[in-house]
């Protein structure tokens, strides 16, 4: 038997798909494999498979002897195992429970207003400097982190720290910086929870209400902020990057959005969906023994649930490597599916309507800046994207 591929895989280029990956797609939907830092894994590939594992309890971020489970990296978030395997599934409702609340549909569509203002406040600054610009500078970073802080209650005069923080956080290749990133991280949580209760603040924002919510301690509310910090800025930052660079490199689709600005829906769901062209997966871990397409997965495997790669399974979207705003409506799994759907999935929608139909009405003949191949991505980071969007106009 030949010997598991190893991870990562290698693509011909940041918008082209890496061969081995599709031609594994093509034998099956589950693979034995090697994760980047050696450890053995499964790999699922299926969109069928991946959405049902999504929301199956059998499977968990807990390993019941983490010192000796599997890695995907050196990262502290998701290189290896989180949580107590006893108690996960009831500190992971409980979690659900505090926080679902803050990401109501009334919340979000009362933040609308606001995201759209301050989408159309960084592009006034941006058509006031005139072309060139960077995209990534100019909206697809400061947007993000604008909406999280007013959603949080996170100064927006320290985003610098925190950026910096949750980048070496976010870290897959160096363990030491990731974890004194999430240190330096949750320490700020804890000194920003002190100054609210400090100032009396109760119902001013997310992490102000969970503090004066019954059962939380001042360390839950300070990591539960902290995460909603990372994960609320970190992977909008990269979509709207890698979704703008999709629609002004892929031809005819930049103007079919510019032609018809109600389309912006359809373009939002196919840039959630076409970027992640997949080659990693979200890390769970095998709580007993379980079958999986017809291979026997053992109790503390690691199974990758590749929901790039299931969302380019051909079985559900017709030539998925395509980039197209007319493909027929099917369910991505980008914000995942079930029990441990994104919360932030509104949220992230409402910030996605916002850049691209202001962008579209705004800048009509923006133009990308540069060649693709020019283009610098950060591989060191989980969530990737670019460094940089040159673009014209």
């Amino acid at each position: 038997m030949s010997e598991p591929v190893r991870l990562p895989f290698q693509q011909p280029g940041p918008m082209q798909p890496a061969p081995r990956l599709r031609r594994l797609q093509a034998q099956g939907p589950i693979h034995a494999i090697r994760t980047a830092v050696g450890d053995p894994a499964w790999l699922v590939t299926g969109y069928e498979q991946v959405r049902a594992l999504l929301d199956d309890d059998r499977l968990g971020r807990a390993h019941r002897e983490p010192d000796r489970a599997s890695r995907t990296g050196e990262s502290a978030l998701f290189g290896g195992p989180l949580g107590d395997f006893d108690t996960e599934q009831a500190d992971h409702r409980r979690m659900r429970s505090l926080l679902q609340p803050h990401f109501s549909p009334k919340r979000m569509r009362a933040l609308r207003g606001r995201v759209e203002t301050l989408a159309a406040n960084l592009l006034d600054e941006m058509a006031a400097a005139g072309p060139p610009a960077d995209l990534h500078a100019a909206l697809a970073l400061p947007l993000p982190i604008a909406v999280i802080c007013e959603l949080l209650g996170v100064p927006f005069e320290d985003r610098a720290q925190f950026r910096a923080w949750t980048q070496a956080a976010a870290d897959i290749t160096d363990r030491a910086r990731s974890e004194q990133g999430l240190a330096e991280l949750f320490s700020y949580g804890q000194q920003l929870v002190a100054r609210k209760r400090a100032a009396g603040e109760v119902d001013a924002d997310v992490i102000s209400r969970l503090a004066a919510t019954d059962g939380v301690s001042d360390d839950d509310a300070a990591a539960m902020g902290m995460t909603l910090l990372f994960a609320g800025h970190e992977t909008t930052v990269t979509v709207i990057g890698n979704g703008a660079l999709w629609l002004l490199t892929t031809p005819g689709q930049w103007a079919a959005l510019v032609d018809d600005p109600s389309r912006i829906d359809a373009a939002v769901e196919e840039i959630l969906r076409a970027p992640g062209l997949g080659g990693s997966g979200i890390p769970r871990y095998a709580r007993i023994d379980l079958v999986i397409a017809g291979v026997h997965v053992r109790e503390g495997d690691l199974v990758l649930l590749d929901t790039g790669a299931a969302n380019h399974d051909v079985a559900v979207f017709a030539d998925p490597d395509r980039f197209d705003l007319d493909r027929p409506p099917a369910p991505h799994l980008t914000f995942g599916h079930g029990a441990r759907y994104c919360i932030g999935a509104p949220l992230a929608r409402i910030e996605l309507q916002a850049v691209f139909s202001q962008l579209v009405a705004r800048f009509p003949t923006l133009k990308l800046g540069c060649a693709v191949e020019e283009l610098t991505f950060n591989p060191n980071v989980l969530t990737g994207g670019l460094t940089a969007l040159p673009v014209t106009w």
